[in-house]
């Protein structure tokens, strides 16, 4: 079964396209997180999880879901991420993770996708999106492959830097930068109330129509990205950038 996370929609567009290769199941975790639901899942198959790249890891609130959440039937564990780079050493950290649950590790495999950190990066156009996305079928064809095969993912290999990044840097980064504070809404949001329904934290809230942010935040960058009037921005570092969602739509 594969489960996926995903902010602006790289992670549920390689989860799809997985599914579509392999012929396996998928649920998107949206729902799941935001509702705290960790009632239980079941798979014969071996489980793939399609997480976007936090810091060099795997998003907080997709580790903490993972770890309340039993899984029964099948004991292997894939993860692919998506990134915009580099995951860094998060194979170390999932490695340990998939040893808490009991489950076997069958390795970490990384997937580069347009950029969507929006926050701290430049977003591509449409059109240079839909050149990396067309560069990444490639490696998404060879994790598809393996995983239908039952084949473990080969061993990353890592520098000095990928073991600082998912490490010390990924220990600041958190509490340095993942916050709210710098998201206003301009005088021409609509007041639909679109940021409220995509925040998989539950916390962003109208007031007199105007989205208001709480403390809770994760930088998915849902709200952001997918505000239908682009009136949402993240201090001065997003102005006249474009809002990147994935491009390519997979029904299924």
């Amino acid at each position: 079964m594969i489960l996926y996370f995903s902010g602006t929609g790289n992670s549920e567009y390689v989860a799809k396209r997985i599914a579509e290769e392999t012929d396996d199941g998928i649920v998107n975790l949206f729902e799941k997180i935001r509702n705290h639901d960790f009632s239980k899942l079941h798979s014969d198959c071996p489980w793939v999880i399609v997480s976007p790249t936090y810091a060099w890891r795997i998003p907080r609130i997709l580790q903490q879901w993972l770890e309340k959440t039993a899984f029964s039937g099948n004991s292997g564990i894939y993860y692919v991420m998506t990134c915009g780079g580099s995951i860094g050493n998060s194979g170390k950290y999932l490695r340990k993770l998939s040893a808490s649950k009991h489950m076997k590790d069958l390795g970490c495999f990384s997937i580069v996708m347009p950029e969507n950190y929006i926050a701290m990066f430049s977003t591509p156009e449409k059109e240079a999106a839909l050149h990396t996305i067309h560069q990444a079928e490639a490696a998404i064809d060879k994790a598809s492959h393996m995983i239908k095969n039952g084949k473990p993912f080969p061993h990353q290999t890592l520098t000095l830097t990928d073991k600082i990044n998912s490490s010390i840097v990924n220990s600041i980064f958190y509490p340095m930068f993942v916050h709210a504070k710098k998201f206003y809404a301009k005088d021409t949001c609509i007041s639909c109330g679109k940021c409220a329904d995509v925040c998989p934290m539950h916390n962003i809230r109208l007031e007199n129509g105007k989205p208001v942010w709480g403390k809770d935040c994760t930088h998915c960058m849902a709200c952001i990205s997918r505000c239908p009037r682009e009136a949402i921005e993240y201090g001065k570092h997003s102005e006249g950038k474009p809002r990147y969602t994935c491009p390519i739509k997979i029904n299924r």
